[in-house]
């Protein structure tokens, strides 16, 4: 008896130690907050796939992005999945470090329709390599303080009739509310605009030809930085400068801004850090002139260079194309859901608490269903920075419009040659 008993123990033994040499050990690099997304779906993700082990790397959103690059670069050091940012997605789509799938055994193509039709161009090379499948999206909001409209006897409506009345009200906002902004900085009504209007195949700055688009005679520009100069010169913004800097956060925790242009996950970072002292006060609605726009979103996608790209391709599906999966990440951070279905969750329908108990969600997931594919370019990250600084020449007002745009179409064409 006591043979078979040591027999018995042996064998499970055997079979415990065997069945840990079978897991995968799968890297997966993110930046927050897609690492919470990525702990809060380990416990269903191991019911299906338990021979799977996964071993998070995370590092802030500029280190992982950078660390990548040279990943990439050099052919070695990168995870087996990794997690990008549209704002990056362009410049590593048009490299050949990540794994096209669109080809077989990954089939990305066949699940296209199930996402949000804007999402896919943003990851698709212009030769038609999918190099990431996308998790998550910003629809674009106008985030206004309920109070200080009030205040000023300015209806929520009035404020994103369109751009002209956005103005011309943000000035009797700001004039009842002294020493208060209308908007952080007014590059982002430049920002919006450009990403409005686009004709089918056109990228932001490039067109399906590589044709540069920036120019005087380009009404999109113009309008952009029109409206952009009118903010700046009626005194309107903060210059507070990009989201997140220094200036742009202490104007939302002093209370010191009416309104804001963002994706629907700033919510996430107002109740949390950014303006939790003004729960309540805050409301949503879709941004001026009824355009509609993606903040960001995020993609997974295999490097080329990882040795485990069949399980690399089962998380990244579980991650994306799952829709409870997609609902918890949502619960998770409020990022946005990119899977289709996963908005149609009764959890869409209900208040937001910071909001004041607005059906947000619901205006969000409308906005998402208008948004318009905007091509991807390798070169976009040059044409931007040059578009940027063209603008900031108009908003300081030492050059005009024409001159500005016409300097930086010459300057775009000349690096990009």
């Amino acid at each position: 008896m006591k043979i078979q008993r040591l027999l018995a123990v042996t064998a499970l033994l055997t079979l415990s130690l065997a069945s840990a040499q079978d897991k995968t050990v799968l890297t997966v690099g993110v930046f927050p907050d897609l690492d919470s997304v990525v702990k809060a779906a380990l416990p269903g993700f191991y019911k299906l796939y338990p021979n799977i082990e996964i071993k998070i790397n995370s590092l802030a959103y500029g280190d992982h992005h950078n660390a990548l690059t040279t990943a990439l670069s050099t052919g070695k050091g990168a995870n087996d999945v990794e997690a990008i940012d549209f704002g990056y997605v362009a410049k590593f789509a048009e490299g050949n470090g990540m794994t096209d799938l669109s080809k077989a055994p990954f089939g990305a193509g066949a699940y296209k329709d199930q996402f949000l039709s804007f999402t896919f161009p943003q990851a698709t090379t212009q030769d038609g390599r999918i190099v990431g499948m996308p998790t998550d999206i910003g629809p674009g909001s106008m985030f206004f303080r309920t109070d200080l409209l009030a205040k000023a006897g300015v209806r929520p409506a009035q404020m994103n009739a369109s751009w002209e009345s956005y103005i011309e009200n943000g000035k009797k906002v700001v004039a009842a509310n002294p020493g208060t902004f209308l908007i952080p900085d007014a590059s982002e009504a430049a920002s919006i605009i450009l990403r409005t209007g686009l004709k089918s195949g056109d990228g932001l700055y490039f067109d399906k030809t590589n044709k540069v688009l920036i120019s005087p005679s380009n009404p999109r520009y113009v309008r952009a930085f029109t409206i952009a100069k009118a903010i700046r010169d009626a005194k309107l913004d903060a210059k507070a400068g990009g989201a997140f800097s220094p200036e742009w956060t202490t104007a939302f925790q002093k209370g010191n801004l009416a309104t804001e242009f963002s994706g629907a996950w700033l919510v996430g970072h107002m109740q949390n850090w950014l303006a939790k002292d003004f729960a309540g006060k805050w409301n949503a609605q879709d941004l001026p002139g009824k355009t509609f726009a993606s903040w960001g979103g995020s993609f997974y996608g295999i490097p080329a260079q990882s040795q485990n790209k069949d399980a690399a391709w089962t998380f990244i599906k579980y991650m994306t194309t799952d829709k409870n999966q997609q609902v918890l990440a949502f619960k998770t951070t409020g990022a946005f859901p990119a899977l289709k279905a996963a908005p149609r969750d009764t959890v869409f329908a209900q208040g937001v608490a910071y909001l004041g108990d607005q059906k947000a969600r619901v205006i969000w997931r409308n906005a998402a269903s208008k948004i318009t594919p905007i091509d991807v370019n390798k070169l976009d990250s040059v044409a931007e920075q040059i578009v940027n600084d063209a603008l900031t020449t108009v908003l300081d007002g030492s050059k005009d419009i024409p001159t500005a745009l016409a300097d930086a179409q010459r300057l775009v064409e000349r690096r990009t040659r």
